[in-house]
């Protein structure tokens, strides 16, 4: 079993940084690939970035490329989100999700966390 939660969320004006953080029970938390997924009310839970188990692999959603930078420390059995650039439509719940592959899509993870609060104020 693998659980995990988030924390770091809050408010932040535009153009602020956040470092979102996910925690996880346990070692087996770091031989698993973990990815961050936002939802806005009303639209659609959507990809942000995910990590590989040994931290070496990344990827990103567009929308956040060379803002977000994802990473892991599997000492803590943590997973970071740095976001950086924050823009008002980064307004989200912000989840944390680990599987056993890297992955784009809700589909390649099974565990997931109850997601963090983001507003980003204009």
């Amino acid at each position: 079993q693998v659980q995990v939660v988030e924390s770091g969320g809050g408010l932040v004006q535009a153009g602020g940084s956040l470092r979102l953080s996910c925690a996880a029970s346990g070692r087996t938390f770091s031989s698993l690939a973990v990815a961050w997924f936002r939802q806005a009310p009303g639209k659609e839970r959507e990809f942000v970035a995910a990590v590989s188990w040994s931290g070496g692999s990344t990827k990103y959603a567009d929308s956040v490329k060379g803002r977000f930078t994802i990473s892991r420390d599997n000492v803590k059995n943590t997973v970071y989100l740095q976001m950086n650039s924050l823009k008002p439509e980064d307004t989200a719940d912000y989840y944390c999700a680990a599987g056993g592959k890297l992955g784009a899509t809700r589909y390649e993870y099974g565990h997931w966390g109850q997601g963090t609060q983001v507003t980003v104020s204009s």
